[in-house]
């Protein structure tokens, strides 16, 4: 397999561990280990205090399989297959859907590793570009034109990395039906699931709507535990399922017994830990709000539907990558450039998961305004 540069992860290496201020990051602020374990339960206490570091089942623990399940409606345990990660997950998925002379058809822009490793399959990759004049939103009739006889996977990614945007439940519905109709399987990256800002805007997994479709969950974001790599793929198709735990037989194996414990615990208080999250997040949006209608002349900026990131646009003639070099080395605030993503605008991601937000602002108001004289 050849497989380019992640050119997201290639740019924080660079800078996540050196910039104070990173404006860029998609998670929430992770809990400090000392608040996680006060929302231990007396089982899961027990089991943090007499855990055994030796391998874990493959599959993951029986019990935090079993709270997985319980995310979605349709969905028991052997529904689930937990992995280091939700990266490990995208990768062992698409290597066992595709190959050479299938079709995929991915949201655009997005993780690049939801497009680029079933490029390196062999399969033949079509982007569906969401555009800042759509305000980001998934246009159907494209997807509906860009099927094929072949198309095997239909990939979405919703709440959006890294627009912010968000799918209604009857967009949500049609796509479902698509795939189905195509005989493709829906693969949903759900990372951002749950930090909906309205009950109203809250979707189903797309795992419990079709036999076809499989749902990506994290720890990483909505539950700010970026730190215990646990990742899951869901479906109501087990065979699917064994065939991809077989994969990751190459891969990690099984995950870290004290993770697996940890996010126990935390999708056990599910309720509490999103409770932070979305405070943070709302938070931040104001925040945002009143820093970009303050500077409408030099950026572009559509407030996110659902989610803990949004793609704001730099209006003047500076290249972006240059703005957020110049931005980093001067003020040490991170931004995201879009040209990660290979995305011709002047884009840049901003994250809305950090309490020192306000900090990084003035830093990047202070730079607007010397710079501006």
């Amino acid at each position: 397999m050849h497989i380019p540069d992640f050119k997201l992860e290639r740019y924080f290496a660079r800078w996540e561990f050196v910039a104070p201020y990173m404006l860029s990051s998609s998670d929430v602020d992770g809990y400090q280990m000392n608040d996680l374990l006060a929302l231990a339960d007396p089982e899961c206490r027990e089991l943090w205090q007499n855990l055994s570091l030796g391998y874990t089942e493959s599959a993951g623990h029986p019990l935090l399989r079993q709270q997985i399940a319980r995310l979605y409606q349709q969905l028991t345990p052997e529904n689930v297959l937990t992995f280091s990660g939700g990266e490990e997950a995208i990768f062992a998925l698409t290597n066992v859907l595709l190959q050479q002379g299938d079709h995929a058809l991915v949201t655009w822009p997005g993780y690049q590793s939801l497009y680029s490793i079933a490029q390196a399959t062999g399969a033949d990759v079509t982007l569906l570009e969401l555009r800042e004049e759509q305000e980001w939103q998934l246009d159907m009739a494209t997807l509906r034109k860009a099927l094929r006889p072949n198309t095997r996977l239909i990939v979405i990614n919703f709440p959006h990395n890294p627009t912010g945007a968000h799918l209604d439940r009857q967009t949500l519905d049609e796509v479902v039906a698509i795939a189905q109709e195509a005989n493709a399987y829906l693969f949903s990256d759900e990372s951002y699931r749950f930090l909906e800002y309205q009950p109203e805007q809250t979707l189903p997994g797309a795992a419990d709507l079709s036999h076809q479709a499989i749902s990506l969950g994290v720890m990483s974001k909505s539950f700010a535990l970026a730190g215990l790599r646990i990742g899951w793929l869901a479906t109501q198709d087990t065979t699917l399922l064994q065939r991809i735990a077989a994969f990751k037989d190459y891969l990690s194996i099984c995950n870290s017994a004290p993770s697996e414990i940890l996010a126990l615990i935390a999708l056990r208080a599910h309720s509490q830990i999103i409770t932070r999250s979305l405070d943070i997040i709302q938070s931040n949006r104001q925040h945002l709000d009143r820093f970009f209608n303050q500077w409408s002349d030099t950026f572009s900026w559509h407030s996110p539907q659902a989610g803990s990131i949004a793609f704001p646009r730099l209006r003047t003639n500076q290249p972006i990558a240059e703005f957020a070099q110049q931005l980093v080395q001067k003020e040490g605030v991170m931004l995201l450039p879009g040209t990660v993503y290979d995305h011709p605008g002047n884009n840049f991601r901003i994250g809305l998961g950090r309490k020192n937000m306000p900090e990084a602002l003035s830093k990047v108001e202070h730079f607007l305004t010397k710079n501006r004289t």
